[in-house]
């Protein structure tokens, strides 16, 4: 038997071996597989195209992530996915080897990477160029960190900010000028954004998660001045808007918006709900819950755009 594994190791070429490989559908299949001999594993740890850690209670685990994760990085040079989700206390030095081995990479999650600021940003930018949807959630980074993001992965689609408390309308800026496929934004939470930072954006950009923040009238108006989103989300706004900022969302710009959540904006009037209505032809689903100063009737509001499929009021 050995004498015959001997031959197969020998005449198979490594492209045969990883075809099969592939094949396997099992993960214990292709545990088995890497358990063969040194060849057969180094097959498996081409073949890896994601990692993720797996969330614990136990903050010793992820000390030992922290710990291995440069050594995992290195194991599996060809990975297009990882998540990082959780690990609180990752340095900025672990993202260190994403600068020799993250050219494959194209979806990265640092949810809730409280040590990851622009330094470890700077390492994920320039060694992973080809960068489509990065999760920042409660990072500490700031502006400087998305301007090096924004230069190096112009190709990036779908960015999440929430909670990253530091950055400002400068780094917004950036990602809009910078990356003209962005598809996707959530900045919420983000207070120090007032929305100036949107002016210039791709029409690519159709969804935009602005909940809990305090953009200005002048700021709204530049969110949507793109001209593509489809969705867009600034309920519980930290500011007023003005009796007549959300008016421009049916200004002209939003015209493909079809889902609008406004819950708790307590201070819009009847005029602007009916500008928006007028002038947001394909909405489907708009939420106007806790909006204490609008007063208009739905009867009113269905005959102005009858397309509708939800409404929260």
């Amino acid at each position: 038997m050995d004498g015959q594994f001997e031959r197969v190791n020998l005449y198979l070429p490594d492209d045969c071996l990883l075809m099969i490989f592939q094949k396997l559908q099992n993960r214990a299949d292709r545990n088995a597989f890497g358990l063969t001999c040194h060849r057969w594993l180094q097959i498996q740890n081409i073949a890896q195209r994601s990692l993720a850690l797996q969330f614990s209670y136990d903050p010793n685990i992820y000390r030992n992530y922290v710990i291995y994760l440069p050594r995992l990085l290195t194991r599996f040079p060809h990975l297009s996915s990882i998540s990082l989700a959780g690990c609180t206390e990752l340095p900025d030095s672990a993202l260190l080897r994403l600068r020799d081995f993250g050219s494959n990479i194209r979806y990265l999650s640092l949810y809730c990477c409280f040590g990851i600021s622009e330094h470890g940003l700077a390492h994920v930018s320039t060694g992973c160029p080809h960068l489509v949807s990065i999760t920042l959630y409660r990072c500490n980074i700031t502006d400087i960190g998305l301007r090096i993001l924004a230069k190096h992965c112009k190709v990036l689609e779908n960015i999440d900010l929430s909670y990253c408390m530091q950055i400002s309308d400068r780094g917004i800026n950036a990602l809009s000028s910078e990356c003209t496929k962005l598809h996707c934004l959530v900045i919420s939470y983000c207070k120090a954004i007032r929305g100036i930072g949107f002016a210039g954006c791709s029409s690519t950009l159709t969804y935009l998660e602005a909940d809990s923040c305090m953009l200005t009238p002048e700021g709204l108006s530049e969110a949507v001045s793109g001209g593509g989103l489809e969705y867009l989300n600034i309920s519980n706004p930290r500011i007023c808007v003005g009796v007549d900022g959300l008016a421009m969302i049916g200004a002209g710009s939003a015209t493909k918006l079809r889902y609008l959540n406004l819950r708790m904006c307590r201070f819009v009037s009847d005029d602007s709900v009916i500008a928006i209505a007028q002038g947001c032809p394909l909405l489907e689903e708009w939420s106007l819950s806790v909006c204490h100063e609008c007063c208009i009737c739905m009867v009113v509001l269905v005959s102005v755009t009858r397309d509708w499929r939800h409404s929260r009021c």
